[in-house]
């Protein structure tokens, strides 16, 4: 497995991702969570892609900072993020605090699929 490097912000490690959907195409920095069970997309960047999180019937829970939500779960019809392509990738829209250039979380659903292995001194992933 080839290491993939990682981009490194202060302590913590983010990676770029691709999600294209019928109203376009973006780019976004998603911070790898390894806390977090889902993969987190801003809701504003879901409407601008044509997933509409207020038009989702479904929702799942989430623990937060501010507490327990229940938030939408939308699907990405492409979702490419290190080297990885994910058709019709189920994502959460909820948008975070504002963190810098951190856009989003990559959460443990696609962390677990791809077999992801981070490697923290070297600040790169190898997927499986």
């Amino acid at each position: 497995m080839k290491l993939q490097k990682l981009i490194r912000i202060g302590h913590l490690l983010a990676t770029r991702a691709f999600l294209k959907g019928k109203g376009g195409t973006k780019v976004l920095t998603l911070l790898i969570d390894t806390g977090s069970t889902y993969t987190i997309i801003p809701v504003e960047i879901l409407e601008s892609l044509g997933s509409s999180p207020a038009q989702s019937t479904d929702h799942v829970r989430i623990v937060t900072g501010n507490g327990i939500l229940m938030v939408p779960r939308v699907v990405i019809p492409v979702f490419h993020c290190l080297g990885q392509e994910k058709m019709n990738f189920s994502v959460i829209g909820h948008t975070l605090p504002p963190a810098g250039p951190i856009d989003g979380l990559l959460g443990m659903d696609f962390l677990t699929q791809t077999k992801a292995r981070i490697d923290i001194e070297n600040a790169g992933i190898e997927l499986g």
